[in-house]
């Protein structure tokens, strides 16, 4: 075979190979594929020099990773911001309209999958990364290069970074399933997990077995002269990527409802799973113009498609137990399929909401799911009724303990520490970082450790020896010196570590602080009267505690017995900005939110988790999310780190 012939052979390959894996229209058989390819194979083999960077030999797969390595995006990839009716949208365009009139808008199809970063280095695809955080993913390429529609040479020889979603179609989605099912492997939960779990793989043999599909929605870095969005992504699809159906450019509102209304009716038709319509400013300048938010662009928004609804009838309620001994009813539907996963169950939140449905078991019922959210039963057809409905009585005893339920309010709970369904999850709480921090001791040895009955609560951890240990499966000598040095040293711990770690409802480590400094060990006697009088400290909160310990008293004297906890004396700060300030921390910084915590409660701040009139201070990094647009709103003082290090320094 010369050269010119190898050349020829793969652009048949290339036509052949889109056919099949893209427009699920084959033009040659398995078997002609098979032996073309065999052919140019081993002419790459013998001329490696020669080999055709498009080859779809490439695609095949084979390498098999320990694990992904982080790369950087060369530009960020940024999130969208939702809007979900025509009021939303007219503020958006308003909002946009500050920078000039006349606005041509750019509207995408939003297709439900993973978002994937293309790097492109001289028409050669260098690296795929995925988005990660939108400055750090995981690098992919191995697994990418095996995705027919991503071309791995394109003639546009500028660094570029091509930005798309990968998706799965929805015959593949279910004929994956059922693979799944025959070798007895849970199936996927919908086909947008199945795109995500696919391109994650560490075998990119599986990869290439999927029937990945790359929906190209924009660029990241790069050197391209174009004065329009629209003029662009054409150009990015000359290159020879895939253009997705219903792009479409328009001027104005009602031009956006149609095409959005026209998508809306449509949405089935499409081979892959819709979940909205991204809408963007068409002029590159203006978009320059109006720039970023702290998370989206304020040219660009996605406009999400009303959530899918379908009809079933409840079959029965199961009470869930969870770490903290909150009961959560869950209802049991019978099955019905919606955006490809088949629901069973959805979330009631609490007994109030199955009031306010006045929900029956037997009722006809209207369930409801978007994207990923929980399936949520949203109205009772209470006129398909027949009379063998049967009413939901609260419980008032633990599914699993048999113990006395606490009821607060909308909430039922288990206080029980020794509750079956509690035992995991509150041991591997109380070995958690932010609490006891029992190195080694992550979920699944907690898991094993209870499974083979080595332990049944969280006093069993501080009896554990070495011979309990050493017959466990993956447990050798270092692993287990490890732990029982890690259990050992937890000896000694601030008081408010231990209280902290039990797990509390409603008292999480900042008024675990506030209540130790004030009671020290007396806190297992403390009075509602003694509780209420502690600032930040509710009717709600002193409750929960004098539940806690009328239930686990001797529990948690032992445990002081065992451990020993310090009970630290509050030392006054001197006088500064931050001194009995209300400060809240968000986003992403340099340090850990923990250390920002403590350097500020030193500084005698009171940290609190949610923002409102009674905040002082907002202190934010990246991706800050709802905290710092709330603190906007409620005109709070906003500090970026390095602002708070300039005022602490000062």
């Amino acid at each position: 075979m010369t050269k010119e012939e190898y050349d020829k052979d793969i652009k048949t390959l290339i036509t052949w190979a889109k056919a099949y894996y893209v427009y699920d229209e084959p033009i040659a058989s398995d078997e002609e594929y098979d032996l073309l390819a065999r052919e140019c194979l081993e002419f790459e083999k013998n001329n490696p020099d020669l080999v055709n960077p498009n080859s779809p030999n490439k695609r095949v797969g084979g390498i098999v990773l320990e694990g992904f390595s982080k790369a950087n995006h060369l530009s960020r990839m940024w999130s969208q911001e939702d809007i979900f009716n025509t009021k939303e949208l007219e503020d958006w365009i308003k909002r946009a309209s500050k920078v000039g009139d006349n606005l041509e808008f750019f509207c995408q199809p939003k297709f439900d999958g993973v978002s994937l970063n293309l790097i492109y280095e001289d028409g050669i695809l260098k690296q795929a990364i995925t988005r990660g955080d939108g400055q750090i993913g995981e690098d992919v390429t191995q697994n990418a290069y095996t995705i027919q529609s991503i071309p791995l040479k394109i003639d546009e020889k500028s660094l570029i970074e091509i930005r798309g979603e990968v998706v799965i179609k929805k015959v593949d989605f279910e004929s994956i399933n059922k693979d799944r099912i025959k070798n007895n492997e849970v199936p996927f939960s919908n086909p947008r997990n199945a795109s995500a779990g696919s391109l994650r793989q560490l075998d990119s043999n599986i990869t290439a077995k999927r029937k990945l599909f790359f929906n190209v929605w924009g660029v990241g870095q790069n050197s391209l002269h174009f004065a329009k969005t629209s003029e662009m992504m054409k150009y990015i699809f000359s290159l020879g990527f895939i253009e997705a159906p219903m792009q479409t450019l328009v001027k104005s509102i009602d031009e956006i409802e149609n095409i959005y209304t026209n998508m809306v009716n449509k949405r089935d038709d499409f081979p892959m799973l819709l979940d909205g319509m991204v809408i963007k400013i068409d002029d590159i300048q203006t978009q320059e113009d109006l720039g970023f938010t702290q998370k989206f662009p304020r040219w660009s928004c996605a406009y999400k498609f009303p959530a899918l609804e379908k009809t079933t009838k409840l079959k029965d309620i199961i009470l869930q137990v969870g770490r903290t001994g909150v009961i959560t009813p869950v209802a049991v539907v019978e099955p019905v399929l919606i955006e490809g996963a088949n629901i069973e169950r959805a979330t009631l939140h609490n007994f109030d909401e199955i009031n306010r449905l006045d929900l029956k078991i037997n009722d006809s019922v209207i369930i409801i799911r978007s994207g990923d959210v929980i399936p949520k039963i949203t109205k009772v057809l209470s006129d398909r009724r027949t009379g063998d409905e049967k009413e939901i009585l609260k419980p008032t005893l633990c599914p699993d303990c048999s113990s006395e339920l606490l009821v607060e309010d909308i909430m039922i709970k288990c206080q029980n520490l020794d509750c079956p369904s509690r035992v995991v999850n509150s041991i591997i709480y109380f070995a958690s970082k932010n609490c006891m921090n029992i190195d080694g001791l992550g979920d699944k040895i907690v898991e094993q450790l209870v499974r083979e009955k080595k332990i049944f609560d969280i006093l069993d951890l501080y009896s554990l020896k070495y011979e309990d240990l050493e017959t466990l499966e993956g447990f050798r000598e270092k692993k287990i010196t490890n732990i029982l040095n890690a259990i050992k040293n937890t000896k000694g711990s601030d008081l408010h570590r231990v209280i902290n770690a039990l797990g509390i409802e409603h008292i999480g480590e900042v008024a675990s602080k506030q209540i130790c400094f004030e009671f020290g060990l007396n806190i297992v006697d403390v009075t509602y009267e003694e509780l209420i009088k502690l600032d930040g400290i509710g009717e709600q909160m002193a409750n929960s505690i004098l539940e806690f310990m009328r239930v686990n008293k001797d529990i948690v004297l032992k445990l002081f017995k065992i451990i020993e906890p310090i009970v630290v004396q509050k030392v006054e700060a001197e006088d500064n900005i931050f001194k009995n300030k209300i400060v809240v921390i968000t986003g992403t910084m340099t340090k850990s939110r923990n250390e920002i915590k403590e350097i500020l409660e030193n500084l005698g701040a009171k940290i609190s988790s949610s923002v409102s009139k009674k905040t002082d201070f907002v202190i934010y990094g990246e991706d800050a999310g709802s905290k710092y647009d709330k603190a906007i709103e409620l005109k709070i003082k906003l500090l970026t780190e390095d602002e708070m290090n300039e005022l602490i320094k000062n």
